[in-house]
C-alpha cells in the first residue's frame, strides 16, 4: 500500500467508494465541484505500489497512469483546515474488502504527519468509530466545543442534523 494525493480524475472513483456511506448517511455528500476545489485535502491509499513506483520510475504524468493497470483506491479521507490551530480530518472511507487491515489508521497517520508539517496544534474529528481514533490518541470532547465555522459551513448540511449522533474528537499534535 501507498498513500498519495490525487488527482483531478480520481474524484469519479473516489465518488464510487463513497456512495454507499453516502447513502446510508455515514458521510456527507461532496459535491463535484467542491471535491475538486479540495483535491489538495485528500490522502488516497492504493494497493499495488509497484505501479506507482513504474510511473515515477517513468516520469509519467498521472493523466498517462491509463498506460499502466489502474491501481485499486483502498481509501481515502481528507485534513480540512479550519484555522491555523485546527484541522479536521473528514471523509474516512475504506474499501469494504480492505477495512480491519490498517488502511484507516494508515490515512489518519497520514493526515496527522501532515498537520505536523503544517504546525497545526489541533485535530478533529467526528466519526462513528469512536475506538479507532482513540487508540491514535484522539479524546473525546462536548459537541459544544467544535468550532461554529464547522457547524454552519458542513454540519448543517447533514441529514442528521441537529441530532447528531456521531462522536467529536480531538488530539492534540
Amino acid at each position: 500500500m501507498i498513500i498519495t494525493q490525487p488527482t483531478l480524475k480520481d474524484i469519479p472513483f473516489m465518488r464510487e467508494l463513497l456512495a454507499p456511506e453516502v447513502e446510508r448517511g455515514i458521510i456527507l455528500e461532496r459535491p463535484i465541484e467542491v471535491m475538486a476545489n479540495m483535491i489538495r485535502s485528500y490522502h488516497i491509499a492504493w494497493e499495488e505500489e509497484e505501479i506507482l513506483q513504474t510511473q515515477q520510475k517513468l516520469h509519467l504524468s498521472p493523466n498517462n497512469l491509463e498506460e499502466l493497470k489502474r491501481p485499486k483506491m483502498l481509501g481515502f479521507c481528507a485534513l480540512h483546515i479550519h484555522s491555523q490551530t485546527l484541522a479536521e480530518i473528514r471523509s474516512l472511507i475504506v474499501a469494504p474488502f480492505m477495512q480491519r487491515k490498517g488502511i484507516a489508521t494508515a490515512l489518519i497517520l497520514d493526515c496527522i504527519k501532515e498537520g505536523v508539517k503544517l504546525n497545526i496544534s489541533e485535530i478533529l474529528v467526528l466519526t462513528y468509530k469512536k475506538v479507532l481514533f482513540e487508540k491514535l490518541g484522539f479524546i473525546e470532547i462536548p459537541k459544544e466545543k467544535i468550532p461554529n465555522q464547522k457547524i454552519w459551513a458542513d454540519c448543517i448540511l447533514c441529514k442528521h442534523f441537529p441530532l447528531c449522533d456521531e462522536v467529536a474528537l480531538i488530539k492534540h499534535i
